[in-house]
């Protein structure tokens, strides 16, 4: 579908064209994630995208980074509730519509509301992880804001997300890592360690996308049944180690950093490794996402 205003109309030059071929949420941070066909747009991204978090006896949030087993906890969302599975565990049911106490946790600076999930989702987690674990569900009066720095000034809210509330990726970006990694000698990395929400691809009929063409974006406009839906992308994602996590043995191994720090070190970031573009919802709360719809933008020039 393409606009027909004069700045989206036409082949003209910088215009870009892609679809959205991959919808992916994270109910539970640094959990795996769940592939969807659709998804609802909310002011925070996803929705139920990171809307649980595990936190450890303290109240401060729990990762992959130091709990590599989080990565085989599998989210399933069903009608009336999200189903966990994880090796040598029965499954955990939690409500969707059911929280328990009030309490606060800490997730990086940030001290937010949230809801205990109760004893039953404590227990689950702490015999499966090994440590002091409880489950906690975002607090939806908490305003939880994206760095103004980065977002323009515009209020940006996100829930138990590392900072923004979508994170987009295209397929030519995972193809040249990938391309390098078997250049070393190494089997390629799936989408799934790179966590994102968004990934866009080639549309057909049009130019092909280039790796980290999404870096390079101005505003993403994507065509939805209730309208257009514009995302703006407005941070590079600092990279950590948890790309190195195989999601499914939860083991670590260097090569996906070690090849990403030959050459997407970003100036940006100071230097630290960048993969995939933070983006922040100017409109379209409450759109449907779908895969398969048209994404338009420009490249940005500055």
């Amino acid at each position: 579908m393409r606009e027909s205003t004069s700045e989206t109309s036409g082949p003209a030059s910088g215009d870009v064209r892609a679809v959205i071929t991959g919808l992916w949420v994270y109910p539970v941070k640094s959990c795996a994630g769940v592939q969807v066909q659709e998804a609802i747009l909310t002011e925070t991204g996803l929705e139920f995208d990171r809307a649980w978090m595990v936190v450890d006896g303290d109240g401060s949030f729990l990762t992959q980074r130091e709990l590599p087993r989080m990565a085989l906890i599998q989210p399933q969302l069903k009608y009336h509730d999200m189903v966990l599975r994880a090796p040598g565990m029965l499954a955990l049911h939690i409500a969707l519509d059911q929280v328990q106490e009030p309490v606060r946790v800490r997730i990086w600076d940030d001290e937010v509301k949230a809801y205990d999930m109760g004893p039953i989702a404590a227990q689950w987690f702490s015999d499966f992880l090994g440590v002091k674990a409880r489950l906690v569900r975002f607090d939806p009066e908490e305003k939880r804001a994206s760095s103004r720095q980065w977002t323009g000034g515009v209020e940006a809210l996100n829930q138990f997300s590392d900072g923004y509330p979508v994170l987009v990726l295209s397929e030519a970006s995972l193809a040249g890592l990938n391309d390098k990694l078997q250049v070393g000698g190494h089997a390629a990395a799936g989408l799934a360690r790179f966590r994102p929400n968004i990934v866009i691809g080639d549309a057909p009929g049009d130019s092909e996308l280039a790796p980290h063409d999404e870096d390079r974006l101005g505003l993403l406009k994507i065509a939805t049944e209730q309208g257009v839906v514009q995302l703006k992308p407005v941070k590079p994602c600092a990279r950590c180690p948890i790309p190195n996590i195989d999601p499914a043995t939860a083991l670590s191994s260097p090569e996906v950093g070690d090849t990403l720090q030959t050459y997407r070190q970003d100036p940006r970031l100071k230097g630290a490794v960048s993969f995939g573009m933070n983006a922040i919802v100017l409109r379209g709360i409450d759109h449907l996402l779908q895969v398969g719809q048209s994404v338009s933008s420009s490249y940005r020039f500055e």
